[in-house]
């Protein structure tokens, strides 16, 4: 399957400069949701480049200086949890794309958006845009932005995990596992928790009900 057929698409259209966009981290009960806007040389050939959901941290960490170097312009951005609980996650995600477009050093004017929605309730892609669902595997931009998204977020939680060891951040990078509930259940939310996502879950009573 070639990976540059959206983009070729976008510029047999007329377009200049086209980005790949994905974000990381809507799911996950506490931290920032974070996005990435890549802009590829076309066909640039970076070996092992996929959805980051398919690559071990390892890998994923390998490939982000690289999509770093040959990129022609990258950003990231994110949007942070007390904003998502101001707002709700579908816009937070929008936002944080559209923000991470913004950023980018030059200035694309057509972006792929990985998924099917391009606006919430208080943001939405501005640009040019065609929505891709499983862009990450279909689009080598969109499959740069995941990487450095998912790798900005992973870093971001382990510093968060450092700011507040005892809800061990750097294990499950927030998601709802076992053991982040447990922990919840023991010390309640923490300023970084989405309260909006924690609802119906055990807390402590004076934290949570």
């Amino acid at each position: 399957m070639d990976l540059w057929q959206y983009e070729k698409e976008a510029l047999a259209e007329g377009y200049t400069a086209v980005c790949g966009c994905d974000e990381a981290g809507a799911g996950p009960l506490a931290g920032a949701v974070y996005a990435a806007a890549v802009i590829l040389p076309l066909g640039e050939d970076i070996p092992g480049l996929d959805d980051s959901k398919k690559l071990t941290e390892k890998k994923r960490e390998g490939l982000f200086p690289v999509i770093q170097e040959r990129a022609v312009a990258w950003s990231v951005a994110w949007v942070d949890a007390a904003e998502i609980d101001k707002t709700d996650i579908l816009s937070a995600r929008i936002k944080a794309m559209q923000l991470a477009i913004d950023g980018l050093a030059q200035k694309p004017d057509f972006a792929l958006i990985d998924g099917n929605r391009d606006h919430g309730r208080t943001a939405a892609i501005v640009i040019p845009h065609r929505c891709l669902v499983k862009g990450d595997s279909l689009s080598a931009s969109i499959a740069a932005a995941s990487i450095l998204a998912k790798v900005s977020r992973d870093r971001y939680m382990v510093e968060m995990a450092a700011k507040y060891p005892e809800y061990r951040f750097d294990q499950h990078k927030g998601y709802g596992t076992r053991l982040h509930y447990a922990l919840l259940a023991q010390y309640g939310p923490s300023p970084i928790h989405r309260r909006s996502f924690l609802k119906g879950a055990d807390l402590p009573p004076e934290e949570g009900r």
